[in-house]
């Protein structure tokens, strides 16, 4: 349908430990809620859903999405099939999304992003500059122009640099930015009120434990408290945060575009603040974080890398995420996650979207806290 959008949602996988199961359960609860989203807006056309669950194809296939049915393993590539999916459906405006990239989205975004592609004839949308989660671009042939990636993330990079049509950014929100990727993010969707119905549902039933979020956003409400954020971190969250709240932030961004640019796979990525750990270990790491910060907010991918060149486990990440520290097999990051829950500020651990839409999202949620009115926007 050329004078629709056409979505593609791709949730595949196989998790392997209870955590990352508990991830899945959730993740499928909010495709499930965006498909609701979707099936309101006019503008959409079809709505394909590339997945090896049973479960979810058979509940997706029943609010009207077309199912193609894969196999996850090494064999799976994702250019490949969404190569062959456009080719053969002939799809000219292409909006792409992995299953819960976006768990907080509107119904109005959703709508703005399709206005945006219809009006068009050749452009590329995404939600990050190097690491995107969504992307949107027509024609759907520019997908033909590159060699197929391996991975959705680097999707947007590689069809603007193999095509050279414009590349824009989708505006900031919470809705855009928010990523359920990591227990971090499933323990800020449970704390949230923006959280759609059936994630609700989900989150309802499981056992987390939010105490030092609580502690965290208490620390965001206050007056001029200072906040640690360390990772991945990025200008527009530092304006969104100085813009609508009261505090003083100290900032450690590195390595991002870690991802996209292959220094994760690779495991050469190197930080400063890894290196100040080695040197003085993991408790007196956290003692000076409690000199300098009422409460911190860790995208500890980076440090993982730099420490361990990435050999480390879905499951000890997500362990380390959830500050099961007694259950974590590696010894670095088992001592590193321990000094994280016996701080005495709330550390919170999670990957990049935790200081990307993470914040974002408990931001939005405490909402403004004083009238300074329009900032700057980085």
């Amino acid at each position: 349908m050329n004078n629709a959008v056409n979505v593609v949602l791709f949730e595949g996988g196989s998790p392997a430990g209870e955590i990352e199961k508990m991830l899945v359960r959730v993740r499928h609860a909010v495709l499930l809620d965006n498909i609701v989203k979707m099936k309101q807006l006019k503008e959409i056309g079809a709505l394909y859903l590339l997945t090896n669950y049973s479960l979810l194809a058979e509940e997706a296939e029943a609010m009207g999405a077309k199912i193609i049915k894969t196999e996850n393993g090494d064999s799976f590539h994702f250019g490949k099939a969404l190569s062959e999916l456009i080719n053969r459906e002939r799809l000219q405006n292409v909006l792409y999304m992995g299953g819960a990239s976006i768990p907080l989205v509107t119904a109005d975004e959703l709508q703005e992003i399709c206005r945006r592609l219809l009006n068009s004839e050749a452009v590329i949308y995404s939600n990050n500059a190097q690491s995107a989660d969504i992307v949107a671009f027509t024609p759907g042939e520019l997908i033909n122009k590159i060699d197929p990636p391996r991975i959705d993330n680097i999707l947007a990079v590689s069809l603007r640099d193999g095509t050279g049509v414009v590349h824009k950014l989708f505006r900031n929100s919470a809705g855009l930015t928010f990523d359920l990727d990591t227990p971090a993010d499933l323990l800020i969707l449970a704390g949230s009120p923006f959280a759609g119905q059936r994630a609700r549902k989900v989150l309802e039933k499981e056992d987390l434990d939010l105490s030092r979020l609580e502690r965290a956003k208490e620390v965001l409400r206050g007056d001029y408290e200072e906040v640690l954020l360390l990772g991945r971190v990025g200008a527009p969250i530092i304006a969104h945060i100085n813009q609508n709240l009261k505090l003083r932030l100290r900032v450690f961004s590195e390595e991002r575009g870690m991802k996209a640019l292959g220094r994760e796979e690779k495991g050469n990525a190197i930080s400063l603040m890894g290196y100040f750990l080695e040197e003085v270990g993991h408790v007196k790491f956290m003692k000076y974080l409690e000199k300098v910060a009422r409460c911190a907010f860790l995208d500890t991918r980076v440090l993982m890398i730099h420490l361990l060149h990435g050999r480390l486990s879905t499951e000890e990440r997500f362990l380390s995420d959830l500050g099961l520290w007694q259950e974590m097999k590696n010894p670095v990051m088992r001592d590193f996650t321990r000094a994280a829950v016996e701080a005495e500020i709330p550390v919170i651990c999670g990957g990049h979207s935790l200081v990307l839409g993470g914040l974002w999202a408990l931001v939005d949620e405490i909402g403004p806290t004083h009238n300074f009115g329009q900032v700057y926007q980085l």
